[in-house]
């Protein structure tokens, strides 16, 4: 009687092959009981790209050229950490608007609005130089296509990610949506982040947020973080939540909205 034959089995991945999948330093290889020396250059290379992002001047001014280009009525304002030296010392002054700018901000306020959108230099200028007007731009229509107006987009040197609690109390924001750079990585220097909060005030503590990260080249593409930015403020302001009482089940197929090109062509 014939005994069935084996499959071969597959031999393992070569280290080609892994380096393809990820982004993260694996299968370096090795010199004597030291890293190769192109490994050891390439990480030199991005150590000193991670840390250039941090102190890369934040362009505000174009920033919010771009953001009016679009359409919507901007505001410039500054936290209280009004050099970078201080902004990286004292990550408290970072979370307060300096006190003229938050009289600016009080003299344009209206009788509220339901959303304002956030974008703050964080820890990487570089990330919002180069995903945050493509960011909205794919953001603005899914929300239209779910009935939400974006009220205002304020631009804010200086920022962490609580500046936008004190921000959105000022102009009686029903939900402020933070795009700011994220902290660089060795992989992603420029990664953008988007903090959601629902009813923001001075105090909101971070499990009130919702958070979409990791908006770079080999992350979340834009109009992925856009579609799930849209879900958690649709749902967010339906429900009058944000934090760990709103899960992100964007991923549902049932779940999301429209795509930009869909939303467009309904328009």
């Amino acid at each position: 009687m014939t005994q069935p034959v084996e499959p071969a089995s597959k031999s393992p991945s070569s280290p080609a092959d892994l380096r393809a999948l990820t982004p993260a330093r694996v299968a370096l290889g090795r010199t004597a009981a030291s890293l190769p020396t192109r490994a050891l250059l390439d990480f030199t290379l991005d150590h000193a790209r991670a840390r250039d992002a941090v102190h890369v001047a934040f362009d505000a001014e174009a920033i919010a050229a771009g953001v009016a280009e679009l359409g919507f009525a901007v505001s410039r304002v500054e936290s209280r950490a009004l050099s970078r030296k201080t902004y990286l010392s004292r990550p408290d002054l970072g979370r307060r608007l300096a006190p003229e700018a938050a009289a600016r901000l009080a003299a344009e306020a209206g009788a509220g609005a339901e959303i304002v959108i956030v974008i703050g230099d964080g820890l990487s200028s570089r990330a919002v130089h180069a995903h945050a007007i493509a960011m909205l731009t794919c953001l603005a229509p899914r929300l239209d296509a779910a009935g939400i107006a974006i009220d205002r987009v304020v631009v804010a040197a200086g920022a962490r990610v609580a500046l936008g609690d004190e921000i959105g109390a000022i102009l009686n924001a029903r939900m402020v949506v933070m795009l700011i750079g994220e902290r660089p990585g060795l992989s992603a220097p420029d990664s953008l982040g988007a903090y959601l909060t629902f009813a923001p005030s001075m105090g909101r503590t971070d499990a009130e947020r919702n958070c979409v990260s990791n908006v770079h080249r080999a992350g979340l593409s834009h109009d992925e973080a856009a579609a799930k930015i849209a879900w958690l403020v649709r749902e967010g302001l339906a429900r009058g939540v944000t934090g760990v009482a709103l899960k992100d089940e964007s991923d549902s197929k049932s779940q999301f909205l429209p795509p930009v090109g869909e939303a467009v062509a309904k328009a």
